[in-house]
């Protein structure tokens, strides 16, 4: 058991009480103040090499930081130095809003999972954008996931995207168009033909545009999908968003299966890893893939890469096992059976 499992952890998951998020916003004030001395020292030690080429854009590893984690930006400069390839922010909505009621985010310890229905809560596409613009580029690639605000009508919502996009684009490596939350009402209907299409064309332009799916479609769905995200030049699929299925909950953790929201973490693990090489399988390698979903180690982010991914994401697995899990999938992450140069 490592210094983060044995101390680090414990100490933050009694943050507040136990509150999850109380834990979670400590340490994004505590990253976002780390002074320059402290950033270099953790370069040094958990930096790792691993250059590939995904969508046009090179990423100094495979390892990324998921959306959700950092949805305002606010520690932007401490992902690298802990040693993430890259970083997604978000996601972030056209206007500023609070998201769900509190509590909304739980942890299901026995396990190694998260639920969370937060519901977009973030300062708004334009307070990001003047962050971004103060603080000028990152040494790794930014992705900027966009969803729909609360207020705007489902009927309104490729504006609502495009309002966001034109703030945002000029500071993004990527943009991950984010139609697959299960906590804004409506918002997975986006996911159908019609609609995907709609925002593709809309959001077409110079920065690659990937689009995020929920692991509960059914394969027909993702397949109609994967149709429209080829015509329409989508730059590659994320896969896969928290799922609002309740699979894999240990005993101790079944009091959280009535809590709304999506489940992540070790119970998505096989479930997102086949959606992945669906969509791999499906396209013939043609759509490249960001894999996130219940990364736990350095093991099931190979077993991702095999089934299909480009390139990987943690959320839950950070949580749970802290930096030294970044370091350990950045060295073990070996060339996906796809071609790394997409």
């Amino acid at each position: 058991m490592g210094l983060f499992t044995s101390v680090a952890r414990p100490a933050l998951f009694r943050l507040g009480g136990g509150d999850a998020e109380h834990a979670h916003e400590w340490t994004l004030n505590q990253l976002a103040k780390l002074p320059a001395p402290a950033l270099a020292a953790m370069r040094r030690w958990y930096t790792f090499a691993n250059p590939v080429e995904v969508f046009g854009v090179r990423f100094p590893n495979r390892v990324g930081l998921a959306a959700g984690v950092d949805k305002n930006g606010l520690a932007l400069r401490a992902w690298p130095a802990l040693g993430f390839g890259f970083v997604e922010v978000g996601t972030v909505t056209a206007k500023p809003q609070p998201g769900n009621d509190k509590p909304r985010l739980f942890r299901a310890k026995a396990s190694e999972g998260i639920v969370n229905r937060m519901g977009f809560n973030n300062a708004g596409a334009a307070a990001l954008a003047d962050r971004l613009a103060e603080l000028g580029p990152l040494d790794v690639p930014l992705g900027i996931s966009l969803g729909k605000s609360k207020v705007t009508p489902l009927e309104d919502a490729v504006e609502d995207y495009l309002t966001s996009y034109r703030l945002l684009h000029p500071y993004a490596d990527y943009i991950a168009v984010n139609v697959s939350s299960p906590n804004t009402p409506g918002l997975r209907t986006l996911q159908d033909k019609d609609a995907i299409a709609g925002l593709l064309k809309a959001l077409a332009g110079p920065v690659p545009v990937l689009v995020k799916i929920a692991p509960d479609l059914t394969e027909p769905a993702i397949a109609e999908l994967l149709e429209v995200c080829l015509d329409h030049g989508a730059a590659g699929i994320i896969a896969t968003n928290t799922t609002l299925s309740r699979d894999g909950l240990a005993p101790e953790d079944q009091h959280l299966a009535s809590e709304a929201g999506g489940l992540s973490g070790a119970p998505l693990t096989a479930k997102a890893r086949e959606v992945v090489r669906f969509v791999h399988t499906e396209t013939g390698g043609k759509l490249p893939i960001i894999g996130v979903g219940g990364i736990m180690s350095a093991d099931d982010a190979a077993r991702m890469l095999d089934a299909g991914a480009a390139l990987v994401q943690l959320y839950s697995g950070f949580i749970y096992r802290g930096p030294d899990l970044v370091l350990e999938v950045a060295r073990g992450a070996r060339p996906s059976r796809v071609s790394a140069a997409r």
